[in-house]
């Protein structure tokens, strides 16, 4: 039961990844873990593999209508790339499994994982959820009319880099507003840039994992990224006919609620 549900899950992470070019790769870790039976560490793995194999899709699709801008996705992927590499490669697997103990609870590499997943999961909810204020351009101006902020947009991608490396996320709710306030891009190039940006950024994660020599279940990855790109394909027709930015409040109170769930399970009901 709980494994349909999180087939069923996959496409909602598809769809959303689809529709907001972010988002829906937040919810990848949780539903591996709690609806599939996967260790944190490992589903961080096949989070990476499943978000990037997905939004290549969805970014080929946006490529194709001209809404990736290929030049501002070199500069963020500069220091982005070596991050997530540098953290699946080196850090993490560095990280003993049994860190520290803090009364009766043993703080474990595992656990690690899911606290900072929580974390960001509440702060990409409260971004989802108040929206880029003043960020976004009106769609006929041309996305040239003010200069990239180049240190800002290289800033946030290393950032991103490390997030990604660490939790399995594709971190969209970054950089979003990110290519709107910092590279001055329409929002709907924005959304089929981050999707490109997503991609690469995972696939080059996941290759990190590989490297270090993660044990990984392909019949079983594999058929979970099958409904994750059942989703995306649908959600990038969608998105032709519903604004993603209408749908990312609602979206966000959800994550909200799931990175919540997240904490008090971990830290409280242990």
């Amino acid at each position: 039961m709980l494994h349909s549900a999180g087939y069923f899950a996959a496409i909602f992470i598809g769809l959303t990844l689809g529709i907001m070019g972010g988002g829906g790769s937040i919810l990848t870790v949780p539903v591996l873990v709690y609806l599939m039976g996967v260790s944190p560490v490992l589903s961080t793995a096949y989070s990476l593999f499943v978000v990037g194999s997905t939004a290549v899709v969805g970014a080929a699709s946006y490529l194709r209508r001209g809404l990736v801008s290929l030049r501002t996705a070199a500069v963020f992927l500069l220091p982005s790339l070596l991050a997530v590499f540098g953290v699946r490669k080196v850090l993490l697997p560095a990280i003993p499994h049994e860190l520290f103990v803090i009364g009766s609870m043993l703080v474990t590499k595992d656990l690690l994982v899911l606290i900072a997943f929580a974390g960001l999961m509440v702060a990409a909810a409260t971004s989802m959820i108040s929206g880029p204020r003043a960020a976004t351009l009106p769609a006929n101006e041309p996305p040239a009319v003010v200069a990239c902020n180049y240190p800002l947009v290289l800033g946030i991608g290393l950032v991103v880099g490390a997030l990604t490396g660490f939790v399995g996320a594709g971190g969209g709710f970054l950089i979003i507003p990110a290519l709107v306030l910092g590279a001055r891009l329409p929002m709907k190039q924005a959304v089929g840039t981050s999707l490109a940006i997503i991609a690469l950024n995972s696939l080059i994660g996941f290759s990190g994992d590989l490297v270090a020599g993660t044990p990984v279940a392909w019949p079983f990855l594999l058929g979970f990224w099958a409904f994750a790109l059942a989703g995306i394909a649908l959600g990038t027709y969608l998105a032709r006919f519903i604004p993603g930015a209408r749908l990312k409040p609602a979206f966000g109170w959800f994550t909200l609620a799931m990175g919540t769930f997240i904490l008090v399970k971990e830290l409280m009901l242990r």
